[in-house]
């Protein structure tokens, strides 16, 4: 545990690609299945203890208020998703 009392984990990986169904159809080949709540725009895969999800990258550079272009961005973001809003709070502050 953290001293904010957060146990540090990964939820999520969303990978930021040209083509959501030419990358879906990519991971299908390769024997994952598609979870039930992906969409058109956004496909989900439960990995052993987190998800990947596929997102069209300039989508993914928008949901993260940056530039697609920018030099920092690399098209992944990482997720740490917690229990409550306080929860939040408390990361938030600490970092």
């Amino acid at each position: 545990m953290t001293d904010v009392g957060l146990a540090p984990r990964l939820s999520i990986v969303t990978l930021g690609v040209a083509n959501v169904q030419k990358a879906r159809a990519f991971y299908e080949s390769l024997g994952w299945q598609a979870s039930a709540v992906s969409q058109e725009e956004i496909v989900f895969f439960q990995l052993s203890g987190v998800v990947l999800a596929l997102f069209q990258r300039n989508a993914l550079a928008d949901d993260a208020n940056v530039s697609p272009a920018g030099d920092g961005f690399r098209g992944v973001t990482l997720a740490h998703n917690v229990e409550s809003e306080a929860e939040v709070d408390a990361a938030l502050a600490h970092a």
